[in-house]
């Protein structure tokens, strides 16, 4: 006891408000941490999109370089993700060195299963078929996300 009689400390009221204050600041809070999130995988999307999509063409250009040896029926797009990191036997070096387009491939941030491989986390698009309705076929022309949901610019992600 004080001197005037009182305890010293704080009263049950003023530490549920104190409580309630916090909480409403965390509430308040956690919509942009969410939104932060967000946009970070939109982040890694965009850079796996590019990455993998400069690879193809890095392929592509190497085909019509000469660089890559393919049949006269192909289309000189490579057959699959991992033909990418599997690197393709350079036809112009005597030595019969590799051509690398990619260390790995990178994986879709926002496929929902982490036990599938990286390569098959992406829809892939073959030359021979439309942009509106993409379909696998013999080579790889191009890759989209499977997500169904849209991005925070409102275009669906699977149309970046």
């Amino acid at each position: 006891m004080t001197k005037c009689g009182r305890a010293s400390g704080f009263t049950l009221i003023e530490l549920v408000i104190t409580v309630a204050i916090l909480g409403m600041l965390a509430t308040m809070a956690m919509p942009l941490v969410e939104l932060g999130s967000r946009r970070a995988k939109e982040q890694d999307l965009r850079t796996a999109l590019r990455e993998i999509r400069d690879a193809i063409d890095a392929y592509k250009s190497a085909v019509d370089a000469g660089k890559v040896v393919i049949e006269i029926n192909e289309s000189g797009y490579p057959p699959t993700l991992r033909a990418l990191v599997d690197g393709v036997d350079d036809a112009s070096s005597p030595e019969q060195r590799k051509i690398y387009f990619l260390r790995r491939v990178p994986r879709d941030p926002f496929f929902p299963d982490p036990s599938v491989p990286a390569e098959r986390s992406w829809g892939l698009r073959s030359y021979d078929s439309s942009p509106e309705s993409p379909r696998q076929g013999d080579d790889v022309f191009d890759v989209y996300s499977h997500s169904s949901k849209a991005g925070l610019n409102g275009i669906p992600y699977r149309d970046w």
